[in-house]
């Protein structure tokens, strides 16, 4: 664990960098999946996220279709559909989770 970080049952890490009540419509993240590790199919209830990879290498599945990620891709999940996201490489997959509105832990679910 670094940088505040927190171990998720999704099978990630998780450091929020913007998630309060004075900012309803937006929350921001930095997920962490070692290598090898695929998170948790999930889907987020009324809830839009965009992945933006920072470090490392990864197919994010959305909705059954499986895109490949690297530095500075984008990946956009409509809200209500399932997700996750493997980690192909030999370091840690980083990236921005852009979450709209903010994300609450009440509007995750475990689709597995």
């Amino acid at each position: 664990m670094k940088n505040n970080e927190i171990w998720t049952e999704e099978r990630c890490f998780i450091r929020e960098l913007l998630n309060t009540s004075e900012s309803p419509n937006v929350s921001l993240a930095i997920a962490r999946v070692e290598p090898g590790v695929t998170t948790q199919l999930h889907a987020l209830s009324g809830i839009s996220e965009t992945y933006i990879i920072r470090k490392g290498n990864g197919i994010v599945e959305v909705d059954g279709s499986e895109i490949p990620v690297g530095f500075n891709d984008k990946v956009f999940i409509e809200e209500n559909i399932p997700q996750r996201i493997s980690n192909v490489g030999n370091e840690d997959l980083e990236f921005y989770c852009l979450c709209m509105p903010r994300f609450r832990p009440e509007n995750y679910r475990n689709l597995e």
